[in-house]
């Protein structure tokens, strides 16, 4: 005796959303370290035969190429860079400044004063250390 089914389950699957799915993560994935890594703010440091390492942990002040002065990868005005030096002393911590080998001079001799104004006991500028 011959039965005859009457419902015959669908057991195809449809593998192309996944397949797009899995390439669109794998483009995403590829492409989002090249667009972090391009939001960093790049300073040439000068060269310095007598240069240190500097252990503790200090406020970081960047002078770009510009003169704009960056504090923790946002830039900020003269009234904010001064509000954080200030907080920066009350805490005993130390300053350093990075500045760009093109940048003016002038900058980083105001923020060096800034420092000393608000009270920091040691304020030391960023260099590559360079072999003799």
């Amino acid at each position: 005796m011959k039965f005859r089914r009457r419902f015959k389950p669908d057991m195809r699957i449809d593998a192309v959303p996944f397949i797009n799915c899995i390439f669109l993560l794998l483009i995403f994935f590829i492409l989002t370290p090249s667009y972090i890594a391009s939001q960093a703010i790049k300073v040439n440091l000068p060269k310095a035969i007598t240069s240190e390492v500097v252990q503790e942990k200090s406020m970081t002040v960047v002078v770009a190429k510009d003169n704009t002065v960056y504090l923790n990868e946002r830039a900020v005005t003269p009234d904010e860079l001064a509000e954080r030096i200030t907080i920066a002393a009350e805490e005993g911590s130390s300053v350093l400044i990075k500045a760009d080998r093109d940048s003016s001079l002038g900058k980083i001799i105001e923020i060096w004063d800034l420092c000393r104004e608000e009270g920091v006991n040691q304020v030391n500028i960023a260099t590559m250390h360079e072999m003799k």
